[in-house]
């Protein structure tokens, strides 16, 4: 089914940023875990080798714990709000008190046993080659590839296990953020809006726009902390892309959690 509106999203800060690339990176290879060829399992094993070489370049456990806490402690304080569905909020608070516990109870950091992998270390070393992963290149590889697939896909789900409770973890907070504000009917005159951000309290880390999947153009946001622009462009195959020349009705949410 064709969605009737196509999602746009700009991270306004690094550590947003960085979730949104895990979540696209976990939910590419757990679809190529659905396949059952060689070039399936290639792709699943692609997947989980960038996921390593993202979540190795911050201390990921501290940044997730950090943000549950700081979650847990806004959603806490509508305990007080007579119109919040307390019931909800319940159990989304559980929610997040567990998963807390459950990184609390992850020892050491994001990965470490596959960065010891010497099996996974090796095609790794090799996949920032063009052209490195040849059969020629890493006959080890090439073995495994042509094990069954039922072999295959239990080796895939043993190496991505560990690294479940940040995907988990990564999951609930882009929800918790996403759900944060409601959106608003904005028009860009002309195919381009802007606006200036002056939540000092509580910024704006991620602005989502939804656009009518029938308009002839998609959306292109850039942005800081003290303000953020979206363009509408439309495609033109070869040549330079050009902005809509007509007003644009869109919708406009700015996560502020």
């Amino acid at each position: 089914m064709v969605s009737e509106k196509i999602t746009y999203e700009q991270p306004l800060n690094e550590k947003i940023r960085t979730f949104l690339r895990l979540e696209f990176l976990f939910l590419q290879t757990q679809h190529n875990l659905e396949g059952r060829s060689e070039w399936d399992s290639r792709a699943a094993l692609s997947g989980l080798i960038e996921i390593l070489n993202v979540c190795g370049r911050t201390d990921l456990k501290t940044e997730l714990l950090r943000e549950l806490d700081r979650h847990g402690i806004m959603l806490a304080r509508l305990e007080q709000v007579p119109e919040v569905d307390q019931a909800r909020l319940k159990d989304v608070l559980s929610e997040v008190d567990a998963l807390i516990d459950r990184l609390h109870a992850t020892s050491g950091q994001f990965g470490q046993s596959l960065r010891n992998n010497e099996f996974i270390s090796s095609i790794r070393q090799r996949s920032t080659i063009p052209g490195g992963l040849c059969d020629f290149d890493l006959p080890a590889y090439h073995y495994w590839l042509q094990r069954p697939a039922k072999e295959r896909l239990a080796d895939l789900q043993e190496w991505l296990a560990p690294l479940d409770q940040m995907r988990l973890g990564i999951d609930v907070i882009l929800r918790l953020t996403r759900e944060s504000a409601s959106p608003t009917q904005e028009v860009a005159p002309a195919g381009f809006f802007q606006r200036s951000l002056d939540h000092q309290d509580a910024p704006c880390r991620l602005v989502r726009v939804a656009v009518p999947a029938r308009l002839p153009y998609y959306a292109e946001i850039s942005g800081g902390k003290h303000r953020f622009t979206v363009r509408f462009l439309a495609p033109v195959t070869g040549r330079r892309t050009v902005q809509a020349a007509e007003d644009v009705e869109f919708d406009l949410t700015c996560c502020l959690t």
